[in-house]
């Protein structure tokens, strides 16, 4: 079965990044794109300021770019809008019937709506039923992704929090641009430069790990009790947040152990063979120097997360470095995962569906 995606924020960096990511997609077709009035009504390719390495895909530059409203002909959207417009933007498509799959952060700690990354909690997927329960949703809902830093130290965290139980957590970022989006930080700024202040970033770090990795029970997520500090800083690197980790453990454990359970960890987009899925969510390195953003960073075709330096931590238990490829795994690629898991586990409507609650609404 083919799915329609329509694309909310379509030409703005994430948009464009699942553009990328859907072109030659399995089960997913591109069939619109939605962005702000002064974009729609012209096509894609003279809308667009296109800043990806590879062409617009065949048959999207010519895709009318359409108001990010609820009348889009499609079975689901993945959006990419703007924080300062996107959560009653998402609210309207959601309670029109639309599954809104979302990068931006606005709905990621409503207490019904999950925050998912596939490896990690599929099981919040269960909040859906309660969510269209409580906000009187018929076939629409909203299913989020973490924060681009997020997802690296969280992915890391699990297999650990599993094996060995997690007590604290101390981490310092280095984030690169891009997560600024376009046309993002001033050069004048960024160069020769590093910021040690990120708005929000800090306290997304120490709240979003703790409600993916925490426990679902009784229709809601119970935080996972570890403690979180984070400092994030913004670095002259286009693409990869690099984290310097620092974890103490509530059980005793080796080195070799900590390495192993990293490397061996796997998820159930593995399991399930899903079209986006790398094929190890964590890569471990050896080397002493390793991983690099401009070295490591499209591993797993940007989906995996890599980690290396682990070893003993003076005043913690462990210490490592982790990277994540924040426009892919941590942005644009998340939300295509989590719409594959959707797909899998039927929690994405016909196409019919959809297209007779849009053709209802037209001619109310």
């Amino acid at each position: 079965m083919t799915w329609r995606v329509g694309i909310l924020g379509a030409t703005g960096a994430v948009g464009q990044k699942m553009i990328q990511g859907l072109a030659a997609h399995p089960w997913f077709r591109i069939a619109e794109l939605a962005a702000s009035e002064r974009s729609s009504g012209r096509t894609y390719a003279d809308a667009v300021r296109w800043m990806q390495e590879t062409a617009i895909p065949d048959g999207v530059g010519e895709l009318e770019v359409k108001p990010a409203s609820p009348v889009l002909e499609c079975d689901f959207v993945l959006s990419a809008l703007d924080s300062s417009v996107a959560g009653p933007i998402e609210q309207d498509f959601a309670r029109a019937g639309y599954p809104v799959i979302s990068n931006t952060r606005n709905h990621r700690m409503d207490e019904d709506v999950p925050l998912v990354i596939p490896e990690v909690n599929p099981d919040h997927l269960n909040l859906i039923p309660r969510q269209k329960e409580r906000r009187g949703f018929a076939n629409g809902y909203l299913v989020t992704n973490p924060n681009c830093s997020t997802v690296g130290l969280a992915m890391a965290l699990k297999p650990l929090d599993d094996a060995f139980g997690v007590a604290e957590v101390f981490v310092v970022t280095m984030q690169a641009l891009s997560g600024a989006g376009y046309p993002g930080v001033a050069s004048l700024d960024a160069m020769e430069n590093v910021i040690p202040f990120i708005s929000g970033e800090e306290e997304k770090m120490q709240t979003e790990p703790r409600k993916i990795l925490g426990r679902l029970a009784q229709n809601s997520v119970q935080f996972a009790d570890f403690k979180i500090s984070a400092q994030c800083n913004r670095v002259p690197v286009i693409d990869g947040h690099l984290e310097s980790v620092s974890i103490k453990l509530k059980k005793r454990a080796s080195e070799a152990e900590v390495s192993e359970a990293l490397a061996s960890f796997s998820g159930e987009p593995q399991k399930l063979g899903l079209p986006t899925a790398p094929a190890h969510p964590i890569l471990v390195s050896s080397e002493a120097d390793r991983p690099q953003p401009r070295r490591d960073r499209d591993a797993g075709r940007g989906m995996s997360v890599s980690v290396g330096r682990i070893r003993p931590c003076p005043l913690l238990d462990f210490k490592f470095t982790v990277l994540v490829h924040n426009t892919i795994r941590g942005a644009a690629g998340a939300a295509i995962l989590n719409a594959e898991l959707l797909a899998d586990r039927g929690l994405l409507p016909q196409r019919s569906q959809v297209g007779a609650e849009v053709a209802a609404r037209k001619h109310v």
